[in-house]
């Protein structure tokens, strides 16, 4: 079994986990980033990246990806593939036992990012990022005074739908319930809101569209009755599922994100957690680049400190 050792061990190579790799290894610390499949993580579903301060005119997630990690790489950090099956601490170090083998460190980020909770219809996978979006911040200035739906009753779908109204005139929020489950003071600016209507005890069971979206089937819940309808984004807002199973030890919100303190430190020392798998409030490829640096600072300061105590 192949046996490394490294200073700082990051897991997950979405854009926290990126940015930590640069400033951990730009400080010195033998920095490895391990992730099961491609860089990316929710980065790779922007289509135009317009809203990164400094970032202008807009670029691809992809192409913003392939150069962070380029850059990440360019200043020592090391990758690999492998899919990382446990992570313990034994004494002092961290054990990472992966698919290619058992990796030590003194410090580990966990950047395992979330994923979007889907309809699971037809047409959602097909017209990712061609009108369907997770993200109203990210995508919705390209669908200004167009039609636009929204999935979901929660905060984050009223908030959003909210927000969207700001671009144009015509916001559906579908919700499969006969009520909205978001906070009271959201609920009433969607409910007073001119620009914004609901459809409750509704679904939407398909998504058409050829190179982007152009209508959308919705089902009544309770008349069973289905109607196809004119539509030039769909924004689907029904929970984000936090990826933790390594970490099952490392306390959690109410919905299942890690909680660190403003350092990003876990409860367990030597252990950060960084971009969209931590509890905060608000989840964009810039807070995830924050969070990345903030930990990688915080590493080093650990690692080097941990070194002199022992050399001593």
């Amino acid at each position: 079994m192949q046996k490394s050792n490294f200073d700082f061990v990051i897991v997950g190579a979405g854009a926290a986990g990126l940015t930590a790799a640069q400033y951990g290894a730009r400080s010195g610390l033998k920095t490895l980033v391990i992730d099961a499949s491609t860089a990316g993580g929710q980065a790779l579903n922007i289509n135009q990246l317009e809203n990164y301060p400094g970032l202008y005119p807009y670029v691809s997630g992809t192409d913003f990806i392939e150069n962070m990690k380029s850059q990440a790489q360019e200043f020592g950090a090391k990758f690999i593939n492998a899919a990382v099956k446990a992570i313990d601490k034994i004494r002092d170090k961290f054990v990472l036992n992966t698919s290619k083998g058992k990796y030590t460190a003194y410090s580990v980020l966990v950047a395992t990012g979330a994923e979007h909770r889907t309809l699971g219809c037809p047409g959602e996978k097909e017209l990712s990022g061609r009108g369907v979006s997770y993200c109203a911040t990210c995508d919705g200035p390209f669908f200004k005074g167009k039609k636009i739906f929204v999935v979901g009753g929660g905060d984050s779908a009223c908030e959003e739908a909210f927000y969207l109204s700001s671009l144009t005139d015509e916001v559906i929020l579908v919700h499969r319930r006969d009520k909205l489950r978001a906070q009271k003071a959201i609920q009433e600016k969607i409910l007073k809101s001119q620009k914004i209507k609901v459809l409750y005890n509704s679904e939407i069971t398909e998504i058409k569209g050829t190179s982007k979206v152009e209508s959308v089937v919705i089902k009544n819940n309770q008349t069973d009755s289905i109607a196809e309808t004119d539509a030039d984004a769909v924004f689907i807002f029904v929970g984000m599922i936090p990826r933790t199973s390594l970490v099952q030890m490392l306390k959690k919100d109410d919905n299942g994100y890690l909680i660190t303190n403003y350092r990003m430190e876990t409860v367990v020392p030597g252990m950060y957690a960084a971009g969209d798998v931590r509890a905060k409030s608000f989840r964009q490829v810039v807070t995830a680049c924050a969070d990345g640096a903030l930990a990688a600072h915080q590493a080093h300061e650990y690692v080097q400190t941990f070194k002199l105590l022992n050399e001593e």
